[in-house]
């Protein structure tokens, strides 16, 4: 088995041999043979434990186990406790997906912070046969048939070449020690339900089952690369980057077939699901506005274009307000504006630009405010004697929904005298009477 192990480090180009491998121990047999592994040959490693406190003495006592193991080998051993019932609740997801993110957070940390390779975790042959079945009842598509990989960013898996069955063996002919987790004989998670119900049924149609799901996963793999040529093919042609925000045209969107699939594909990296998939084509035929949610972005049904933006973690209750004073000259923030006032040369004519603003200063009350557009708000745009409502000027002008999210304006008083970088008030336009300019450009 040490020889496989080796050669699969070689055939697969997990790391280099002087890299040193931080690995994630747990103290099951899993991962104590891939830490007797790597020491056997002669690779250099250190160990990470997590203890996530869920089975209470029990943790503890893996704590323990995993110290004793790393004080055996001689090996730098990192350990953290996490409070994953917590995080779980804050974040709204299973304690399960609570306790990887957290790990992974942790070992990313550690590999950026340390200065190691790549940190390995002891996923084998039967884990990647539970995970094929897992991401196949999730309905992930063919990017969660190709299983797990060997190879993954920072993350390796040096021991998807052996069987639980080997693994075993490998640890009873060396005389190893492991910790048992009594969580894995029950049958409250998905993995251990495919491990204990599903798998021995199909051991019973097939009892080579093992190798032939194997087999299909490697050549799943191999067509998902043909796929994904074409799918980024597609991306190269239908996506739009720019600097607001990731386009799909509509009217090419339409033109793939079938176009469910091609969707799923361009939005999937966003963390949107297949269900939101059928739900965007339906109202592409419906007016503009509507809004899709991932957990980290969203899209816009605009007229031409679905719009992806991230949507971070803002606060949109709050409505922030800012202010010009009489005597500032240059202001950071919302927007950077730079700010003078002269007398009104005689056949003065204000340049027509709509990143500059020249306005009657003796109209203006101080200070000027900036903020958001609100519902109902409304101006006289220059060269008209007739309000207007700034939606329906946002409409005229096919503003999409972030342009109109990110736009600022500045009030005097009550009434907006520029909505700035786009139409200044027709009140406050400069005129024959005008003595004194006030004039505000918008930097880019």
């Amino acid at each position: 088995m040490l020889d496989r192990f080796k050669a699969y480090i070689i055939n697969e180009r997990l790391f280099k041999k002087d890299d040193q491998i931080l690995l994630a121990v747990s103290g099951g047999i899993d991962s104590v043979v891939m830490t007797e592994l790597f020491d056997l040959a002669g690779l250099k490693f250190v160990i990470a434990h997590c203890n996530f406190g869920l089975r209470g003495k029990e943790s503890d006592e893996d704590e323990l186990f995993v110290k004793e193991l790393a004080q055996k080998k001689k090996v730098g051993i990192f350990i953290k406790r996490f409070e994953p019932e917590k995080y779980s609740a804050d974040q709204k997801i299973s304690i399960q997906m609570a306790a990887r993110k957290l790990r992974i957070d942790w070992f990313e940390d550690l590999i950026n912070e340390s200065g190691f390779s790549y940190y390995a975790t002891a996923h084998q042959l039967d884990d990647q046969i539970e995970t094929f079945f897992i991401n196949f009842f999730r309905g992930t598509g063919i990017s969660g048939l190709h299983g797990i990989l060997s190879k993954q960013g920072n993350l390796i898996h040096p021991l998807l070449f052996a069987y639980r069955k080997e693994i075993e063996g490998f640890a009873k002919s060396n005389n190893l020690n492991y910790r048992e987790d009594s969580s894995n004989l029950k049958t409250d998670y998905t993995r251990n339900k495919i491990r204990h119900k599903l798998i021995p049924v199909i051991k019973e149609i097939n009892p080579g089952y093992a190798e032939i799901i194997s087999k299909n996963i490697s050549w799943l793999r191999q067509a998902e690369k043909i796929y994904r040529q074409q799918v980024q093919n597609i991306s190269d042609k239908v996506l739009i980057k720019d600097k607001e925000a990731i386009k799909i045209s509509i009217s090419k969107l339409f033109e793939l077939q079938p176009v469910e699939t091609y969707l799923f594909e361009l939005i999937s990296p966003f963390y949107f699901n297949y269900s939101d998939v059928q739900d965007i084509i339906n109202s592409l035929d419906s007016t503009s506005g509507k809004q899709f949610f991932s957990s980290t972005h969203r899209i816009i049904k605009d007229r031409e274009y679905l719009l992806i933006e991230e949507t971070g973690k803002k606060d949109n209750t709050i409505k922030p307000e800012y202010y010009i004073s009489t005597n500032d000259s240059f202001i950071n923030h919302p927007a950077k504006l730079r700010i003078s006032r002269f007398i009104k040369p005689v056949n003065f004519v204000p340049l027509k630009e709509t990143s500059i603003a020249f306005l009657d200063e003796d109209k203006l009350k101080f200070p000027l405010k900036i903020r958001k557009w609100k519902t109902g708000d409304y101006f006289y745009p220059f060269g008209m004697n007739k309000k207007k409502l700034l939606s329906d000027f946002f409409i005229d002008n096919k503003f999409t929904i972030p342009e109109k999210e990110k736009t600022w304006i500045i009030t005097s008083g009550n009434q907006i005298v520029w909505i700035v970088g786009y139409r200044i008030d027709n009140r406050y336009r400069i005129t024959q009477r005008t003595q004194r300019v006030f004039r505000i450009e918008l930097v880019d």
